[in-house]
């Protein structure tokens, strides 16, 4: 069920509209668009449709089902992969990331572990070292980046990173576009 007065509110405010302003625009009472946000009383269809006129909307938007969507993740959301011969593990960090702009994964890499050699492709990535240290390889170019410190590169040349280190290496990656 539709919470009318909710769906007004929320437009009226994305407006950057008052309740006095909506009202004096509609030549309603300030008052009576307080009773339509508090769904203390239903407006006319003629009503409804001047409202959604003047907020800049129509019948047919106004009452559409958008599905609700996942702003939070939690843990039990994620979905982890362990490569045991590159001594690597994977965790996408939103799920069904492909739909977005950006993926983000958290990798963990082992003493003497690598991420895949990715080729050449579309986008930029985007690392934060959040344990450790890694060397990241760009078309053959070697960078050490330690904990606290980042990486952005343009993913036009090959690229993959290293734990050279003796302890576990752990990064925030995102990739634009998703390509985990």
């Amino acid at each position: 069920m539709v919470d009318i007065g909710k769906k007004i509110r929320a437009l009226r405010l994305g407006n950057d509209l008052t309740q006095d302003e909506l009202a004096s625009r509609l030549e309603l009472t300030k008052g009576y668009i307080s009773q339509l946000e508090n769904n203390l009383t239903s407006p006319s269809i003629q009503t409804l449709f001047a409202i959604l006129e003047v907020l800049g909307t129509d019948i047919h938007e106004f009452f559409a089902n958008e599905p609700e969507l996942t702003v939070v993740f939690k843990k039990e959301d994620f979905y982890e992969k362990e490569n045991e011969e590159l001594k690597n593990k994977i965790s996408w960090i939103v799920p069904n990331a492909l739909k977005y702009q950006m993926e983000p994964i958290i990798m963990i890499l082992s003493p003497g572990g690598q991420s895949s050699i990715d080729n050449p492709h579309a986008g930029e990535e985007f690392g934060y070292i959040l344990e450790g240290q890694v060397t990241l390889v760009l078309n053959r170019k070697r960078y050490v980046i330690k904990k606290g410190e980042t990486f952005y590169y343009i993913a036009n040349k090959e690229h993959y990173l290293i734990n050279n280190g003796s302890s576990n290496a752990k990064i925030l990656w995102i990739s634009t576009p998703p390509m985990f």
